[in-house]
Parts: C-alpha cells; structure tokens; sequence
C-alpha cells in the first residue's frame, strides 16, 4: 500500500513539474511574439530622435554647393520634410552605392533615398515605397561626338564607365557593353571628360543637372537613352516607415509641396504622383 502511495504522490509532482515548466515556456514565447509583433521603425525613429538617410552624392537629388556641408536636393530636401513630418531630423550618410542594401540592413542606416531605380535586385531585397520620379540611363559622350552616337548599336564598341551597383552598370552588363566601375557618377562624368573613357551610362535627371552650358562639363552631353526607369525609397524588410512615406508623398503631392521642390532643382517633369 504504501508502495502504491509513493508512486502516486511521485507522479503527481512529476505533472506538477511539467505543468511548471510548460507554463514558464508559453509565457516566454507569448511575450516574444508580442514584442516582435508590435515592434515599429516609426517609433524607434522616434525615440532616436533622428532618421539616417543612406546617400550618395547625386545632382540635382543629393548634393552639397560648394563651401557648404549641408545636403541639398530634391532626395534630401523631401528628406528632410519627411522627417520633420515625424518629429524628428534628417541625417544624411554618404554610402558606397554597391553597399546600398548591406548597409541598411546592417542598421547603419534606416533609409536609401537618393534616386534609386526600382530594380528587381532593390525591390527583392527592401521594401520600397511608391515611385516617385521619373528617369531613364543616358549615355554621356564629347559634345563633338555626339552625331556619331544617336543608337544604341552606335555606341556598342564605345568603352564606358558607370557607377558601380548602379542601374546604369546594369543596363550596359545587359547589352553586354565594356564598362568600368566607379565610385559614384560623378566620377563617371570625370573619366569623360580626361578622355579616359569614351562614354558613361548615367542617370538622365543628374545629366540635366550635371552637364551642358553653364555647368563644369560643358564640352559633354547626352545622345542615347538606353531604359526608362522609376525611383523609389527604401527600407528593411516589414518597416512601417514604407506606409509613413507612402502617406507622407500623397499628402505633398497633393498640397503642391513636392512639386515646389521638385522645381527648385529642375526636376518638375520628371514627378510623378506616388500614389
């Protein structure tokens, strides 16, 4: 009999135990998922007090005049906008383009904005807002040249120089053209116009801004457009910063704002209405 108790009384706190212990695992795993289900970049932007916008430098979208250490822009103005709208400042970090989504998903910063085609390799690896802006790759060539180079074929043996991960590299990887990555597109123009390239491939937006009478490569202009293209913003993957921006765009599309910026810096043809 009293083996029979023991054995009993045994079992009892062996369920005990492992009601115990079941019990103290749910309520982890509940809490777990709660935090991570209610986590927002919004209300960690917040909280920083700062959003960290990952740039290069890009006329007329990100850029700074010279003498000057603040990042102008139609990106950075409507950057700095957008950050306003949220409580907090803009804080611009110059990227290496080809790190673009390393660097954000590294956390070193919580946004690319600086005219970013909406390639599949962005759109697969961020998530991104609405497009905003039209664009297409132009190619860039000695203005005495030009007549030479209005096709796509009349360009093939031309070696060119692009920013390297950007959308212009890959629109010449495509055709299958010779091209020599850069830093930036700037440096690309540069290559131009030493006479150490032949052509680049860069963004038709920045060519207006960059090149031709009254800017410091007045000898350069562009012939071919080789895509068209839209620009967007992005984020990490499951941000509500995607819906805040998204939110934010319609709104000054809508009141006239973004396309007062966009006239500042040239670019009204190019806005689109990012709904």
């Amino acid at each position: 009999m009293r083996k029979w108790i023991v054995v009993l009384l045994a079992s009892v706190m062996c369920l005990v135990l492992l009601s115990g212990c079941g019990s103290t695992s749910t309520g982890e795993s509940s809490e777990g998922n709660t935090e991570a289900a209610s986590e927002s970049e919004v209300e960690k932007i917040k909280a920083a007090g700062k959003l960290v916008v990952g740039i290069t430098d890009f006329a007329p979208m990100d850029y700074k005049e010279e003498g000057s250490d603040e990042w102008i822009g139609f990106d950075a103005d409507m950057a700095k906008a957008f950050a306003e709208s949220l409580g907090v400042e803009a804080e611009f970090v110059e990227i290496d383009w080809d790190n673009k989504i390393m660097e954000l998903d590294g956390g070193t910063i919580d946004c690319v904005w600086n005219g970013m085609t909406l390639t599949d390799e962005v759109t697969s690896a961020m998530d991104c807002s609405n497009a905003y802006c039209n664009n297409a790759q132009v190619v860039i060539v000695p203005s005495d040249k030009a007549d030479q180079y209005q096709t796509v074929e009349s360009v093939k043996d031309l070696n060119f120089t692009a920013e390297s991960g950007s959308a212009g590299e890959a629109e010449l990887n495509n055709l299958s053209y010779s091209v020599t990555p850069v830093k930036d597109q700037a440096s690309a123009l540069l290559e131009v116009a030493s006479g150490t390239s032949d052509a680049a491939v860069i963004d038709l937006l920045m060519a207006g801004a960059m090149i031709g009478e009254g800017t410091n490569y007045e000898n350069l202009t562009h012939t071919v457009e080789l895509n068209s293209e839209e620009y967007g913003v992005g984020f990490r993957k499951g941000s509500d910063l995607v819906a805040a921006l998204n939110d934010f765009f319609a709104a000054s599309y809508a009141d006239g704002s973004m396309m007062e910026t966009a006239k500042k810096y040239g670019v009204q043809d190019a806005i689109i209405s990012a709904e």
